[in-house]
């Protein structure tokens, strides 16, 4: 949404054929729905097609799609636990997708490259809210220091192929994320998909109360993946610098707020338990999204309709289950 009415895009879609790195999963899925608005060409390819951890497979091709403009929404994603346990996964296979994207983007002459990032990239005590300059300036969240670094990488190479090669290639922050074809697995799964599965079992079992991993003391900000995809479109259209941009939607609360929101959505009406042996993570992560408002972007989706949306998905089975 831009303040004060519509304005003509710096660098419109118009045209572009436009490849969506990672379209199968919720982040790449919402962008390509979004896609369909505009008047544009987009490109995806399956994982079985193409695996963008092989520096040559994605050059060739790259070379052979020849798109204008390319979105890196394709990553090695999970919560604290996958983090935790596979560490070289998520930093070499991270690594590797962004540096083969990027690089091949340059090599191929590629018109504007967004490449988003995550809020875990700031420091673990950033101040709050976290604005795009806190980037490098502390210790990273133990927890998920693997994915941040890899995310880090990637942020500096769209920033150097900017500087050496004049490239419009702009990174994206998004906050922590939820909506439809999330990941529900109980193991790799970020907080908004792992308490929708965890309270709808509930429900269904008839049980009195439902686990939540540590204390809920934690405070956190959700954005709906739609909006999220909204914000990157808008991006492409209007941004063009080596700062970060920060998508969120300005408001945080505590986990025992949230878990308490995705409860009402599923329906759950029985108790609440916290586990405070199981790790928090970071104190609190909300992004300063100063710089995207002044922009002329805001959220619209209230996290009541976010997460109603996001169950009934859920229900018709739009997202990975897992074990």
């Amino acid at each position: 949404m831009i303040d004060g009415g519509p304005r003509p895009a710096a660098f419109p879609l118009m045209g572009r054929r436009i490849w969506v790195a990672g379209h199968g999963g919720m982040v790449g899925r919402a962008v390509v729905r979004r896609l369909a608005q505009e008047d544009c060409e987009v490109v995806v390819t399956p994982r079985s097609a193409l695996d963008l951890s092989r520096q040559a497979d994605v050059e060739d091709w790259m070379a052979q799609a020849r798109p204008d403009v390319v979105i890196v929404a394709a990553a090695r994603v999970g919560g604290i636990h996958a983090n935790s346990a596979y560490p070289a996964d998520f930093i070499q296979q991270n690594l590797s997708i962004s540096a083969n994207i990027i690089h091949a983007a340059h090599l191929c002459g590629v018109r504007k490259l967004l490449y988003l990032g995550s809020s875990c990239v700031y420091p673990r005590l950033a101040p709050q809210p976290m604005n795009e300059d806190a980037l490098l300036t502390g210790p990273l969240e133990a927890t998920n220091q693997w994915y941040a670094i890899a995310k880090i990488a990637g942020i500096k190479m769209c920033q150097a192929y900017r500087r050496q090669h004049g490239r419009d290639f702009i990174t994206v922050m998004p906050t922590n994320l939820y909506g439809p074809g999330d990941n529900y697995d109980p193991l790799t799964s970020h907080v908004p998909a792992a308490l929708i599965r965890r309270f709808h079992e509930a429900k269904r079992d008839g049980s009195s109360q439902a686990m939540v991993w540590g204390t809920g003391r934690p405070r956190r900000e959700f954005l709906y993946v739609d909006d999220m995809a909204d914000a990157c479109v808008f991006a492409l259209k209007h941004w063009s610098s080596e700062d970060l941009l920060n998508i969120g939607t300005g408001h945080d609360m505590s986990i025992a707020h949230f878990a308490e929101q995705v409860a009402a959505a599923v329906g759950f009406g029985g108790r609440i338990v916290f586990d405070p042996q199981r790790p928090d993570g970071a104190p609190r992560k909300a992004l300063d999204v100063t710089r995207l408002r002044r922009a002329g972007w805001r959220a619209r989706t209230s996290l009541e309709d976010g997460l109603r949306a996001t169950y009934a998905d859920f229900l018709a089975g739009g997202g990975r289950l897992g074990g």
